[in-house]
């Protein structure tokens, strides 16, 4: 049986690394004493597969998960299981069950929304802005090669928030298997040191 999760990370759980969530879930499917599937092999692996690995010190409330049990259950009682053996910082949305056959969910994403808040912003933002998006190519280096973060910038404004929350830039960045946009690259281009910041993921496209 495969379910798929969507849930939210929230500031408890903001430094929580991508494995070290992973580990959360397998650990959480045991407290609440629920047969998880495992690979086959010496090395038998927890049959889980999160969407699109969140980097470190971002929140969000769109995660998604797909994990498989052993035997079929109900959601509503895997649901009442699961819940309460949550961790502080993880909260469960939805539930729903997927074919076994379905797409792996990391080939499905396409591109992601965030919400990234300005805890200190700079008085020139505006003008930054028009001067990136009127780039035609905006250089990077990961991992030692260069590549061009335009083109995986789909969208990108500056958004006022409520009285009593800071200023804030709304962003859709690409999120296909080796085409990710990353928030904290497109802050350095910008000039925007990513510690003034906080990020928080708002959806994922392209999941069925």
């Amino acid at each position: 049986m495969r379910i798929r999760i969507t849930f939210s990370k929230t500031e408890a759980m903001r430094y929580t690394g991508h494995l070290d969530l992973h580990r959360t879930w397998e650990r959480t499917f045991r407290r609440a004493a629920l047969p998880l599937a495992y690979s086959q092999g010496f090395h038998p692996q927890p049959r889980l597969n999160l969407a699109c690995a969140l980097p470190l010190g971002f929140t969000s409330h769109c995660e998604v998960l797909d994990a498989w049990l052993e035997i079929d259950l109900p959601l509503a009682e895997i649901e009442a299981q699961l819940s309460p053996a949550l961790p502080p910082g993880l909260v469960l949305q939805s539930m729903a069950q997927v074919d076994n056959h379905a797409p792996a969910l990391q080939t499905q994403v396409q591109s992601a929304d965030y919400t990234v808040s300005l805890l200190d912003t700079p008085a020139d933002l505006q003008s930054r802005l028009d001067t990136l998006l009127s780039s035609t190519n905006i250089l990077r280096e990961r991992r030692g090669k260069s590549y061009d973060l335009r083109p995986l910038i789909e969208h990108l404004e500056y958004a006022l928030a409520a009285s009593d929350a800071p200023p804030c830039l709304l962003t859709r960045l690409a999120a296909r298997e080796g085409a990710t946009g990353r928030p904290e690259e497109l802050l350095a281009a910008l000039g925007i040191p990513f510690e003034n910041t906080r990020i928080h993921r708002t959806r994922l496209y392209g999941i069925e």
